[in-house]
């Protein structure tokens, strides 16, 4: 519509996305809209709307795939690259927030600032550690997920965005996909299976198949980073949340995002931290949450610098959409703690 579109994710996980606006307040009044015409239809059918990172009682084994052929391709492949695709197709839900960029040198640096970010802002958004029925030990289920999905198409893009001088470019990333197998073509409503890489395909084509540029927009959406690089930056590690604390989520991001000051202080804080101490925060974070650390640092400390250093760029008043968020912060508490002491009463 208007507004943007209403969909279902391969679990039936109920998604809206909505096209760019300006102001966080427009943003908000359209989800405000959506999430009450979404509960007032739950209420009619008797049904509840659950704003958790994960289905909390059915695991994928009762829960059907839509009937879309794409997500059926999905289900074939997957499995032959990580343990867990199921569990992150058909059980998890989660929030992106999508930046637009000027140049190729502004989507670079926003692309490896919101990268360097991701495992520390995911950890606050914890909120997915119960799954049939029980506490899993992990603080993020949905993020624990992912790193067992499949890692040629999960993660941190490359190292090269990890390194000082951000010597990373839009070519770089064209030519990692570019050797990234395909899962599947698609010409009108038939689907064939197709293992090569792209540049294979580009190259020597598929039974009779050449490429085409609807080809190659299919492959990049069948690319899962942490953030992802289109024509705007796409930021898509957060459990999904409640509807305040969804809120929070445009909010933080665009304090950053939209500053120049801002992402050179982060970078500045971020810079004595290497590679492989983002990796293993990206390994650490679902279980820890923000009691994790980065190298020797506690992310609760990382947390709070961001969160301040986003409230600063802020626009006069919108930093209320934060205070939900800050409340969590300040108490040294996570959405995911909440769900686990209900739990507990209820076992």
């Amino acid at each position: 519509g208007e507004i943007g579109s209403i969909t279902l994710e391969p679990g039936s996980q109920v998604e809206i996305s909505l096209k760019p606006y300006e102001k966080l307040a427009e943003i908000t009044s359209h989800l405000t809209q959506f999430y009450t015409e979404l509960s007032n239809y739950a209420d009619k059918i008797g049904a509840m709307v659950l704003d958790s990172g994960i289905q909390p009682v059915s695991t994928y084994n009762d829960i059907k795939i839509i009937p879309k052929q794409r997500y059926e391709y999905m289900t074939k492949y997957l499995p032959s690259k990580g343990s867990e695709p199921f569990i992150m197709m058909r059980e998890t839900a989660g929030i992106q927030a999508n930046f637009d960029y000027k140049s190729e040198e502004d989507a670079i640096e926003k692309l490896s600032i919101s990268l360097k970010m991701s495992p520390v802002i995911s950890a606050v958004y914890a909120n997915s550690p119960v799954r049939k029925g029980k506490d899993t030990g992990y603080k993020s289920f949905r993020a624990n997920s992912w790193l067992n999905v499949d890692e040629d198409r999960c993660g941190y893009i490359s190292k090269k965005l990890f390194e000082k001088d951000n010597i990373f470019t839009f070519n770089d990333y064209t030519n990692i996909l570019l050797d990234i197998p395909m899962i599947f073509i698609q010409r009108n409503n038939t689907y064939f299976s197709c293992n090569k890489t792209f540049r294979e395909f580009m190259r020597d084509g598929h039974n009779g198949i050449s490429a085409n540029i609807s080809d190659w927009q299919n492959h990049i959406s069948l690319y899962f980073p942490d953030v992802r690089l289109k024509s705007y930056i796409e930021i898509r590690n957060h459990d999904a949340q409640n509807e305040i604390m969804t809120y929070s989520v445009p909010a933080f991001w665009k304090g950053i995002m939209y500053n120049k000051d801002a992402i050179e202080e982060i970078e500045k804080i971020l810079s004595k931290y290497n590679y492989s101490n983002f990796i293993k925060l990206r390994e650490e974070s679902p279980k820890k949450a923000i009691n994790a650390k980065l190298n020797n640092t506690p992310v609760i400390d990382l947390v709070k610098e961001f969160f301040e250093i986003s409230r600063a760029g802020l626009e006069h008043g919108e930093d209320k959409y934060l205070e939900p968020v800050l409340e969590y912060i300040n108490t040294k508490r996570t959405p995911a703690d909440d769900i686990i002491s209900q739990n507990k009463k209820l076992i």
